[in-house]
């Protein structure tokens, strides 16, 4: 049971990533194209080395994925009640250094401005209250030259009978 609440939830977390730009999703605007050129979103927790090799990597990337899922039973007779745990990465990478911390800041912030639009119900018992984490990686070399991630980290609220 646990596979299926963790993948329901990633997919409904990809439905609000990929809501078209005049919806408001600002994540939508960034994948369609702007200032970008668009940023491919993967369903997947792999490695950025393992995704070169895979195949032709266009930046940035957006990858979404379930990490945990705990049942804590918060609410009683109910088969499951507690949280999924959603780590949306993005990954980005360019030839030089400079301004590379900024487009990836500029990035993490078109996530959460989509997250924070779509705080509420968002239908077959799961909820999400707003709140999130985000943690940015070092610069390393990787991709074309230099590459950087940011990790945005949240909790959705789930309960079904």
């Amino acid at each position: 049971m646990a596979n299926g609440i963790g993948s329901a939830v990633t997919r409904k977390v990809t439905e609000r990533l990929t809501g078209s730009p005049t919806e408001g999703s600002a994540v939508g605007a960034l994948m369609e194209g702007g200032s970008t050129g668009g940023a491919p979103l993967r369903v997947a927790n792999a490695a950025a080395e393992l995704m070169e090799r895979a195949g032709a990597t266009q930046y940035p990337v957006v990858s979404v994925y379930c990490e945990k899922v705990v049942n804590d039973l918060r609410e009683k007779f109910r088969s499951f009640s507690g949280v999924v745990q959603i780590a949306i990465e993005v990954r980005h990478s360019q030839d030089r250094m400079d301004g590379l911390e900024a487009a990836l800041e500029a990035q993490a912030d078109a996530v959460t401005a989509a997250l924070t639009a779509s705080r509420g119900d968002w239908g077959d018992g799961a909820y999400y209250a707003g709140g999130y984490q985000v943690t940015f990686g070092r610069i390393a070399r990787g991709g074309r030259n230099f590459s950087q991630t940011a990790k945005v980290t949240f909790e959705v609220g789930v309960s079904r009978s």
